[in-house]
């Protein structure tokens, strides 16, 4: 496999884009308890005011994630 197959691969960018549900669920998960372990640090931390930029992040990453799988 060349780079650039790789590349376009990984990026879900090829012309036959390949659905993988499995990386789909995985995906989810991830960011599902990076969230959430996130909030209760920035919490336990004094830090509240980071907590809207990772809900933000979080759904940016599942809007991503549902436009590259189509």
């Amino acid at each position: 496999m060349t780079l650039k197959r790789f590349l376009l691969y990984i990026t879900n960018n090829e012309e036959m884009p390949r659905h993988e549900p499995q990386f789909d669920i995985a995906f989810f998960v991830i960011n599902t308890v990076a969230l959430v372990v996130g909030c209760v640090l920035l919490s336990v931390s004094g830090e509240i005011a980071w907590i809207p930029f990772l809900i933000i992040e979080y759904t940016w990453a599942l809007d991503n994630m549902r436009h590259n799988r189509e």
